[in-house]
């Protein structure tokens, strides 16, 4: 005890910023641009939606508990999936007390509660940069004024709230804080973890319809802008919004007023279970968005400026957006540290969210757990990055021809070498979710916490494990002859990988490593510093290894004190603690001695502690804690020196992700028989099938041949219930998305026309949440294709009219075909209405298909039954049951 004292004083004299031990918290000055929320009354605002109002004050941070060093606080930020933490073990599973701090989401940290110290954000003055380092990082004369909703409800915790013109602010719903592994398995479905925050603003007087957006991703540092003009139904933002898959919508309180209430309204309605947050709208300010990109854009993508200097709507979302997950977050990006590209929707597909949900493009209608999808098909990615960029190419397919060939020459490559595909596949699956890593390390924390040194140790060490794969990625490469696999060679020559990596070397140990296992890793970051550069670390690292000595000695002694086959293990919730296997009748008296605590039993194991133990554990925690806070001090120092040149980890993770992509479509045509797709001006398949019915069903599913062109562009297709109507709709639609992400096709042979959008109706269900019967929701579909559908879409009907009267339903179908029949688009109708069949007569681009059935009659029960052969033949169906006519037998 007397060398531990003695330690504890060494390490109490290091001092220095961050996780020092301390009694009080230190006085703050007040700040004009500090405010505070407390809890006050219900109200609602113009929109009808519920908010609470809250009285003015001295803003005391949004989330704090107390970290355990001497009274401490720590600001939390709001969502912490985009830290990469220690993975745990199958018995860590409430928490880790390394961290020093309440668990995120824990009932101490989920509340948002007042903290004692209070955060001051100075004010830059004159000359200062608007983003510069911890100190001056963003404009705070007056922050930002929050209100906020959720379709979930509201409670009654509160976020900081910023003295402005007006008095009414509103709390933040509370959103469950979603853990994310680090792992690189693929099993589990990137996309079911939200961590976007879009921020979006509309055109107002003659501007309106022009919106603005701006998204950047928790787990990933690139900021997308885009900016569109849309019509009335607000298409194009509903499709955007869909795929991005919101955690969190930020709109200007202005979106609120009578008048504007529109594209709110929407939203609102399309994203019931997302967080909305109402911001003032003097924060959507495009001369502050653009001082923003100019200070946080890395140089690599500096052409971004000449793009958007004049697109003000995305500008202003992104000031807003910025400046509200700063506030948040509790950090801030690192200056020159963000890739930001701008995303106009004129370089990809246009799927709307009905046609995804419609063709299960990446959730299974029965069952969203379900993997009975095209992304699921398709999915053979060993990287979350890989599975992020196959789901977003997947709903926003590529309309460049030049750019897809470039992808299937890849695939081709991969195919016809096999040394390549599994080189390739080996390197790549030991990567870690670079994207995260990335976002992590740009952010700088405004407040040093146990938490934040831990993460950031942790994340160096991921970040050597990253940079030691990129020469095996080189070596696969190396003999690679397609231009897109070259280009990515070329990337990986860059010479700040081996900058980066020396830096590295010269400060953390060669063998440190990414280890699994909560032990593992903690002993990883506990050694990670080279010996001889801190002789305090030093210390604090013997005197740990002494600690846990004495705890493996302890419960050595306490095996042979009792006679009992004690072992030692650990999880991060409990620390140290004493595991047993043994029958209750081995047991002296079939119990436990007394001086053991805390004992829970599972089949014939036993866990437990002892008071002596827990204080072994308290010691351990304190010399952790310091050898963190050391450890953090000197890998900052670190970090700082290889900033400038970390930009090109985003070249990294791009290359990572896409060639992760393109081996799990290659891996998809070892599976099955698929075909290189070509682009023309006709859509031609031969034998094509259902790529989804194909996995579900155990054998091959019956193949069809489909042939449109601009002479032939209107199919009508027929056919008794369950002949196969709707699977082959469905199958012409994802053969086309699998076409121009880059896959092979499942066909004999294919040629696809480019399509620009994708339309469906399909279904004959009503929405009781919006009041529409099965009419009504028929007549909105069909009405939003008609006022999107141009010349490259590609439309895909499955029954109209079904739900009014056969004749009012005749004329509905006959108005929409007829109206559609003067676009150039691709159309296949499939309909029981069989006088629809008639419309060939007046128009020469139209052609008539049927599924053929065939009659059997048994002479057993002598009755005559319906077989099906799901095989298309031109003209149309003479079968005057099964849907196709009133007549019945008697």
């Amino acid at each position: 005890m007397r060398r531990w004292a003695a330690v504890g004083a060494i390490l109490g004299e290091c001092g220095g910023r961050g996780l020092v031990f301390v009694t009080e918290p230190p006085p703050t000055v007040p700040d004009p641009g500090d405010a505070a929320m407390s809890r006050g009354g219900s109200e609602t605002n113009a929109c009808g939606r519920p908010v609470v109002s809250a009285a003015s004050g001295s803003y005391t941070g949004r989330c704090s508990s107390t970290s355990g060093l001497g009274g401490r606080v720590e600001e939390l930020p709001r969502y912490t999936l985009g830290l990469l933490q220690t993975p745990r073990s199958a018995a860590d599973s409430t928490g880790d007390l390394s961290s020093g701090g309440v668990r995120p989401g824990s009932s101490s940290g989920a509340g948002l509660a007042a903290s004692s110290s209070r955060v001051k954000l100075p004010v830059p003055g004159r000359g200062e940069s608007y983003l510069g380092d911890k100190s001056s990082c963003a404009e705070n004369g007056s922050m930002l004024n929050f209100t906020s909703s959720s379709a979930q409800g509201l409670n009654s915790t509160c976020i900081g709230k910023l003295p402005l013109s007006t008095s009414r602010s509103i709390c933040r719903s509370r959103t469950p804080h979603m853990g994310y592994s680090v792992t690189s398995s693929s099993a589990v479905s990137v996309h079911t973890a939200a961590s976007v925050i879009v921020a979006v603003v509309e055109g107002r007087g003659l501007a309106r319809g022009e919106v603005g957006m701006a998204s950047i991703d928790l787990k990933n540092p690139e900021v997308i802008l885009s900016q569109f003009a849309d019509n009335t139904t607000y298409a194009k933002v509903i499709t955007k919004l869909k795929i991005l898959t919101p955690l969190e919508i930020i709109m200007p309180n202005t979106a609120c007023d009578a008048g504007n209430t529109k594209l709110f309204g929407l939203i609102t309605e399309h994203f019931k279970n997302v967080t909305f947050t109402t911001v003032q709208r003097k924060y959507f300010n495009e001369t502050k968005g653009l001082e923003y990109i100019e200070q946080l854009c890395a140089s690599e993508f500096s052409t971004i400026f000449m793009e958007v200097q004049s697109k003000y709507y995305c500008l202003a979302a992104a000031a807003a957006l910025l400046k509200y997950v700063e506030f948040i977050q509790n950090s801030v990006y690192a200056p020159k540290s963000l890739k930001v590209r701008f995303q106009g929707s004129e370089k990809t597909a246009m799927i709307d969210s009905s046609s995804a949900q419609n063709l299960e493009l990446v959730t299974n209608n029965r069952d969203s757990r379900n993997g009975h999808t095209l992304f699921g098909v398709l999915n053979y990615t060993k990287t979350p990055g890989g599975s992020r960029r196959l789901r977003s190419n997947i709903l926003e397919p590529l309309v460049d021809a030049e750019t897809i060939n470039t992808r299937l020459d890849c695939v081709q490559e991969l195919l016809q070498d096999e040394e390549l595909f599994f080189g390739l596949q080996a390197v790549i699956s030991k990567f870690l979710d670079t994207e995260q890593l990335l976002s992590v390390l740009v952010q700088i924390p405004k407040q040093d916490t146990v938490k934040t040194a831990e993460s950031k140790i942790t994340n160096l060490i991921y970040l050597k494990h990253t940079l030691e794969l990129v020469e095996p990625l080189k070596a696969a490469l190396r003999s690679c002859n397609t231009p897109l696999l070259k280009a990515y060679y070329s990337s990986l020559e860059d010479r700040r990988f081996g900058i980066i990596l020396e830096k590295i070397t010269t400060v953390i140990n060669d063998d440190t490593r990414y280890t699994k296992g909560c032990l593992s890793m903690r002993t990883q970051k506990c050694y990670a510093v080279k010996p001889n550069i801190n002789e305090f670390l030093d210390i604090a690292r013997r005197t740990y290894t002494e600690i846990v000595d004495d705890i493996a000695g302890m419960i050595t002694q306490l095996a042979e004190k009792y006679n009992l086959p004690m072992k030692t293990s650990f999880s991060s919730a409990r620390g140290f603690f004493i595991q047993m296997n043994a029958d209750c009748s081995t047991l002296p008296s079939g119990q436990l001695p007394s001086e053991f605590t805390k004992i829970t039993k599972m089949k014939n194991t036993y866990s437990f502690t002892s008071a002596d133990l827990i204080k072994m554990n308290e010691r351990c925690q304190e010399s952790l804690r310091e050898i963190y806070h050391m450890t953090y001090l000197i890998v900052c120092k670190l970090l700082n020196e290889i900033y400038e040149h970390i930009h090109c980890l985003y070249k990294l993770s791009d290359t990572v992700s896409m060639l992760d992509m393109l081996l799990s479509f290659a891996h998809v045509c070892t599976v099955s028989d698929y075909v290189r797709p070509e682009f023309t001006d006709t859509l031609a398949i031969k034998q094509g099938w259902h790529p989804i019915l194909e996995k579900i069903a155990m054998e091959k599913p019956v193949s069809n041949n489909t042939y449109l062109t601009e002479g032939s562009n209107f199919l009508i297709i027929t056919g008794p219930n369950m002949s196969g109507k709707s699977t082959y709709l469905k199958q012409i639609a994802l053969c086309q998305i699998m076409a121009q992400i880059g896959s092979y096709v499942p066909a004999e042979y294919c040629s696809f026309r480019i399509a620009e959008q994708i339309f469906t109706r399909i279904g004959m269900d009503d929405d009781i949440e919006t009041n529409a019967s099965t009419f009504m929701k028929e007549m909105k579909e069909i009405t939003y294709i008609m006022q999107n559908a141009n010349d490259k879409s590609l439309i895909i009907i499955d029954e109209l009219g079904r739900g009014t009267s056969a004749e009012e339903g005749i004329g509905i179908c006959y108005a929409a075909c007829e109206y559609l029949l003067n676009l150039k688009a691709f159309t296949l109708f499939a309909t029981h209405f069989l006088e629809l069949c008639h419309i060939d007569a007046l128009y020469p681009n139209v052609e008539n298909y049927h599924f053929e059935v065939q009659h059997v009659r048994s002479s057993a029960i002598k009755k005559e039954k319906i077989a099906y052969t799901y095989t298309l033949s031109k003209g149309y169906t003479e079968e005057k049951n099964y849907g196709n006519g009133f007549h019945y037998d008697s």
